[in-house]
């Protein structure tokens, strides 16, 4: 499934993935930016319209979920953006994230652990 979110539209997916079914008050509260009612509402619905959220009532409001996992919109986003900006490259896309970062001495450890067991499991 190819997931694509706008910046609000993740915004709003992490709060759901963070805190789990909430209404549009609720996800109002945890929002950086004070947005109206009437546009979280409106990106709730897009989102219920592309699949990503579904909504439970509750009397007079509607509780919103997150229907697809965290992880498969964050596969979704890296290879869209593996896809745009590194030529279909996650060697490149790696290069870049490593050498662009300060890595603390654990990170490197976990990276080249994380390296090794993957080489492991392809030899099998």
């Amino acid at each position: 499934m190819n997931i694509v979110l706008t910046d609000r539209e993740a915004d709003v997916m992490q709060i759901l993935w963070d805190h789990g079914p909430s209404t549009v008050t609720e996800v109002r509260e945890h929002l950086n930016d004070d947005l109206a009612y009437t546009t979280v509402l409106t990106i709730l619905r897009v989102l219920e319209t592309k699949g990503y959220v579904s909504h439970e009532e509750e009397g007079r409001v509607h509780r919103y979920l997150a229907s697809v996992q965290q992880q498969a919109a964050r596969k979704s986003a890296l290879r869209h953006l593996t896809s745009k900006m590194f030529k279909g490259s996650s060697e490149l896309l790696f290069t870049h994230l490593v050498s662009d970062q300060k890595l603390s001495p654990e990170q490197v450890r976990r990276l080249r652990k994380l390296l090794a067991t993957k080489s492991e499991k392809e030899k099998l």
